[in-house]
């Protein structure tokens, strides 16, 4: 990060780092917690990812706020410029990962009716490569890493392929017998939230790609 000749100016912009990385932070324990929540069987623990949602909604709203305040008081220009709007479309997309994660703990709440499944535990591990990309994003946007950055653009394919197979695990038992439709359908919408997770993780890295390169990330420069 460049240094500048007002001290406060690069206090704010360090706050705006802290506040992405706090907000990463809680993120990932909101999705870890929502997991364990689901494979446990665990309401209580569902019930407090949904209510401590409002906590990433109050980070995002800080990032905003602050970001405004640097475009309007220091008007910053080139790579100041780049990493202030990166930050702003990071905030979002982890404000939607963390939605994910409360969305995932509803299903929980819909799912304790229903006898254990296997299919529940396989969803611990179609996280993981998600919750991954996540980390790795938020580090290259730390870092200003553009190769970590595109590393975990790279990632999403694989997020995707894990995903279209545990589908078609679900499909499988829903037409063995129908009385697995209606909990599988809760598993399938899980399932599709986690995928969205490593949507939104592609979208962080293609955020730290612009800010780093200073040109519009185009997945044709990677074919």
């Amino acid at each position: 990060m460049n240094q500048h000749i007002v001290k406060a100016y690069d206090e704010e912009l360090e706050t705006l780092h802290r506040l992405i990385h706090q907000m990463g932070e809680l993120t990932l324990e909101q999705i870890q917690k929502a997991m364990d929540s689901l494979v446990g069987r665990d309401e209580k623990l569902a019930h407090g990812v949904i209510e401590h949602d409002y906590e990433i909604n109050h980070l995002e709203t800080r990032i905003d706020e602050l970001s405004i305040r640097i475009l309007a008081l220091r008007q910053p220009v080139a790579s100041d410029l780049r990493t202030v709007v990166a930050a702003l479309k990071i905030a979002n997309q982890v404000e939607r990962i963390a939605d994910y994660a409360s969305n995932i703990a509803k299903r929980t709440l819909m799912l304790t009716d229903y006898p254990p499944s296997l299919l529940m535990e396989d969803l611990s591990s179609l996280v993981k490569k998600p919750t991954e990309m996540l980390k790795k994003a938020l580090l290259a946007f730390a870092t200003y890493d553009v190769n970590l950055a595109l590393r975990v653009w790279h990632m999403d394919r694989e997020v995707d392929e894990q995903y279209n197979a545990y589908l078609l695990q679900l499909f499988d038992i829903m037409i063995a017998s129908p009385q697995n439709i209606s909990p599988s359908t809760h598993l399938l919408f899980a399932a599709k939230n986690i995928e969205r997770i490593g949507d939104q993780s592609s979208n962080i890295a293609e955020a730290v790609y612009t800010m780093v390169m200073g040109k519009p990330f185009k997945e044709s420069e990677l074919s």
